[in-house]
């Protein structure tokens, strides 16, 4: 019982420091922003991630792509990690490593959002997915931990969870892309 009582309360310390961090929700608003630009242009919303954060990456492409709060129209998101015949082809003929960043470079288009979560912010396939992204004119926005690794080099918007805890972690990218999946749905279809 105890263990669960800290888990919850780790977690809610965790969410009140986020609440706290008025650059933190600026960012997390401004990235709700350059998506709905992308998407109203009639480009696309692209994620990645690797385990859990792979996980998290679809589960935020179905919000966009199916519906979040309301029926509308579907966004363009996918994540990018879905096709497993693509992953294991990649991983096995090139490299794990280039998973990503070989689908950026055929969907990838300027002006599109690549979204990439990593606790650690060292994942070396989301940081080779950003590094093309970044050269294909994409926005790249990051979603990490507290020091935002390598990716925060390479994320035009970083959002870096101020923890070191993976499970508290993506609790948080959770909540923040379920909060940028609200607004930009509130945004596109009031």
């Amino acid at each position: 019982m105890i263990r669960i009582k800290q888990a919850i309360q780790q977690s809610i310390e965790l969410k009140q420091k986020i609440l706290t961090d008025e650059s933190l929700l600026r960012v997390i608003g401004e990235i709700s922003e350059i998506c709905v630009k992308a998407l109203q242009k009639g480009g696309k919303v692209l994620f990645c991630g690797n385990g859990g954060s792979a996980a998290d990456a679809q589960h935020l492409a179905a919000e966009l792509s199916g519906r979040f709060y309301f029926d509308r129209e579907p966004l363009f998101a996918e994540a990018l990690h879905v096709n497993t015949s693509y992953l294991t082809a990649v991983a096995n003929d090139y490299s794990y490593d280039d998973i990503f960043s070989r689908l950026v470079k055929a969907k990838g288009r300027e002006g599109d959002v690549l979204i990439g979560l990593s606790t650690s912010g060292n994942s070396a396939n989301v940081i080779k997915a950003f590094e093309v992204a970044r050269e294909t004119g994409m926005i790249t926005v990051g979603l990490t931990g507290e020091t935002g690794g390598k990716m925060k080099e390479v994320s035009d918007y970083l959002i870096n969870v101020p923890s070191k805890d993976t499970p508290r972690i993506q609790e948080s990218h959770i909540l923040v892309g379920h909060i940028i999946c609200e607004l930009i749905e509130t945004k596109m279809f009031g």
